[in-house]
C-alpha cells in the first residue's frame, strides 16, 4: 500500500473512532485529557483524546458566533464552550483541565486574542494556539502538498514542503457564500438555506447550484499554490462535506484532490493532536 494511502487511512480511522465516542463516550482511567476547541464559523467542534491520543469524547453544535474567523458574540461563544465543555466532563465522569484551539492563518494579530479568551473564560488552561490548516495536518499528515482548510467563513491554504508548512493564506470565501447562493436560487431564507445545505441528500442537486462558488474557491487555492511544487491537495471544513467538491477542485486546479470521510472533524482532532500539559 501506497506512503499516501496509507496517510488517508490513518486520517479517516481517527474519524470514525471520534464518530462513534461523540455517540458513545469512553470512560477510561487516563491520566489526562486533551481537549481541541474548534470555534468555526457555522459549528463550534469539541474533540477530546486521552493519554495515548485516542477519541474518547466529542460534541458539535450549530452557532453563530464566529463569522469569517473573527469571534462576533463573545459571550455566546463563551457559554457554548462552557456548556460543552460541563456535559463532556460529565458523561466522561473527569474534568477537563488542558485546551488547545486553532485560527484561520495569517489572523493571529487580528482575534487570536479573543479565541484564547474565550477557552479560558469557559474554564480551560489554553496550552497552544494553532493555524487551522497546520492543526489539520496533525491528523492528514501530508508531507509534500496543500491543505485546505474551507470553513464557513474563509478558506485557508497552507502548503507544505517535507512535512512544514513553508507558507499560509487565507481568503474570505467560503460556506456562507454557498448559502447565500442557496437562499437566492431557492428564495428561502438564508438560516434555512445553511440548514438545507447539510443535508447530504440534498447535494447532488444543489452541487449545479454552487459549482461557481466552488469554482471560485478553487481558482483562490490554485492562485496561491502556483509558485509551489503541489503534489497534492486535501480538503477538510465543514463546507467540504459537499458531495462532489473534490471533483470540481480537483478539475479546475489539475492537482490531485482528496477529501476524508468527514472532513469538518479532521481539524478539531488535529488541534486536540496539538494540545500539551503546559499552559501559554
Amino acid at each position: 500500500m501506497s506512503e499516501k494511502l496509507l496517510t488517508f487511512q490513518y486520517c479517516d480511522q481517527l474519524v470514525r473512532e471520534f464518530e462513534e465516542v461523540i455517540e458513545n463516550p469512553i470512560k477510561s482511567k487516563s491520566s489526562v485529557y486533551y481537549t481541541g476547541v474548534d470555534l468555526g464559523t457555522a459549528c463550534v467542534v469539541l474533540a477530546v483524546l486521552d493519554e495515548n491520543r485516542k477519541p474518547v469524547a466529542g460534541a458539535y453544535r450549530y452557532a453563530d458566533v464566529v463569522r469569517d474567523g473573527m469571534v462576533v458574540d463573545y459571550l455566546g461563544a463563551i457559554q457554548i464552550v462552557r456548556e460543552m465543555k460541563r456535559q463532556l466532563e460529565e458523561k466522561l465522569g473527569e474534568e477537563l483541565i488542558y485546551a488547545a484551539a486553532a485560527i484561520p492563518p495569517g489572523t493571529d494579530a487580528l482575534d487570536s486574542g479573543a479565541i484564547k479568551n474565550v477557552v479560558t473564560a469557559a474554564g480551560f488552561e489554553l496550552t497552544n494556539v494553532l493555524d487551522e490548516p497546520t492543526a489539520a495536518n496533525e491528523v492528514l499528515k501530508i508531507q509534500n502538498g496543500a491543505v485546505v482548510d474551507i470553513g464557513g467563513g474563509t478558506t485557508g491554504i497552507s502548503v507544505l514542503k517535507d512535512g512544514k508548512v513553508i507558507y499560509v493564506a487565507d481568503e474570505p470565501t467560503g460556506g456562507t457564500h454557498f448559502s447565500l447562493v442557496i437562499s437566492g436560487a431557492y428564495k428561502i431564507p438564508f438560516d434555512e438555506a445553511d440548514v438545507y445545505k447539510r443535508n447530504e441528500q440534498n447535494h447532488r442537486e444543489l452541487l449545479p447550484v454552487v459549482k461557481p462558488v466552488i469554482e471560485k474557491v478553487a481558482a483562490i487555492i490554485k492562485q496561491h499554490i502556483k509558485d509551489f511544487d503541489v503534489q497534492e491537495i486535501s480538503l477538510v471544513g465543514g463546507t467540504c462535506c459537499l458531495t462532489g467538491i473534490e471533483t470540481i477542485i480537483e478539475k479546475q486546479t489539475g492537482v490531485y484532490t482528496h477529501k476524508p470521510q468527514n472532513p469538518m472533524f479532521v481539524t478539531p482532532l488535529g488541534i486536540a493532536l496539538g494540545c500539551t500539559q503546559e499552559s501559554l
